[in-house]
């Protein structure tokens, strides 16, 4: 198959930095479109990846699946693009669109396993996909998502990984009017959780563990702020939610939310991965029928619906703008949680 060498950032070992380095993408076939890159997201699973952290990190990694820029070319067969749109491409870029899972436009959750935008195995040029930390993506059309023009760019690169996470478990569990929903964390996906939830008409609350976050809730639309370490206020709110979005990404002691939850609640994890330390105590689930769920992005017409809702709704991520050569400076401060609250990087500071 004919390539294209392309200009990249990314990483040749687990404690290697991010250098410039170069990749080749495949010449779009008659599915296929290609984007010119303009802005990245840096989401925390960049860094787990490039750091091997999850395990199964296969080298060199180029991170990035928060993709947003500019199709240059487009196959023969394509027929929702045209050279010229604005594009978007989240975190994945294929699947075996054949499963019952596929079939219901959840390829997410593909019987087979998604191929995910980096770190995946590459069916078309064998080794590994190759993410947005580049100048230019080719992807099949199907995984290719209009952007709203009306939306700032740059802050719409977050949405296709944080923005996403979030919106699934609130259309899912159905919040809206009428529904309360408590967010715990205010990162990355936090604030997006705020912002979706509040858009949908719901009524949304923060559990934080200090007060320090309390007015930045507040501004990006919260209409309470519980902080969590504070039993009184706690129990204040025994009882309450309809939906719990938890995007805190280390293990924690899910037991106090659980108790905040109303008859039929839903708890539900989007951030953490591993076992629940200290378990759960079953007895107020049982004896409110509450549940504790998982939740991971959203499959393509879920995404597509959820840039249209943010199009209509002028939502779009809080970012700090980074140049590419800044993305390991960026990595610390992203360890340190030292950002409002996402980073994305102008991909035109790689082609300096």
């Amino acid at each position: 198959m004919e390539t294209k060498n392309t200009k990249a950032f990314g990483t040749v070992a687990a404690d290697a930095p991010l250098n410039e380095m170069n990749i080749q993408r495949r010449v779009p076939t008659p599915t296929d479109v290609e984007i010119d890159i303009l802005y990245c997201g840096v989401c925390h699973s960049d860094l787990h990846t490039a750091r091997n952290d999850w395990g199964g990190s296969i080298y060199p990694v180029v991170p990035g699946h928060e993709i947003v820029g500019k199709i240059t070319r487009v196959g023969s067969n394509v027929t929702k693009f045209k050279v010229g749109d604005l594009a978007a491409v989240g975190c994945m870029v294929d699947s075996c669109r054949e499963c019952e899972s596929c079939e219901h436009d959840l390829e997410q959750y593909c019987s087979h396993g998604m191929t995910g935008t980096y770190n995946a195995p590459d069916k078309h040029l064998g080794g590994q996909t190759y993410g947005g930390y580049s100048e230019r993506v080719v992807v099949d059309e199907h995984f290719v998502l209009k952007v709203p023009t009306n939306l700032n760019l740059a802050a719409v690169a977050p949405l296709l990984c944080a923005g996403i996470t979030t919106w699934s478990p609130l259309r899912h569990w159905n919040a809206g009017k009428g529904s309360k929903v408590a967010v715990v964390g205010l990162g990355g996906l936090g604030h997006m959780a705020i912002k979706l939830a509040k858009g949908l008409g719901a009524e949304v609350s923060l559990f934080s563990r200090t007060p320090g976050k309390t007015q930045d809730a507040l501004d990006l639309g919260a209409d309470h702020v519980v902080i969590s370490t504070d039993p009184k206020q706690m129990e204040a709110v025994k009882g309450t939610f309809d939906l719990i979005i938890d995007t805190v990404p280390y293990v924690h002691d899910v037991n106090p939310y659980v108790a905040t939850l109303n008859i039929n609640g839903t708890h539900v994890l989007v951030g953490y991965l591993g076992d629940l330390n200290p378990m759960l105590n079953t007895v107020p689930m049982i004896m409110g029928r509450k549940s504790v769920a998982g939740s991971v992005i959203g499959g393509i017409a879920e995404t597509q619906e959820l840039l249209d809702f943010c199009g209509k709704h002028n939502i779009v991520s809080e970012i700090e703008m980074i140049n590419m050569q800044d993305i390991n400076t960026a990595y610390e401060r992203m360890l340190k949680s030292d950002v409002r609250y996402r980073f994305v990087i102008d991909m035109a500071s790689l082609k300096k």
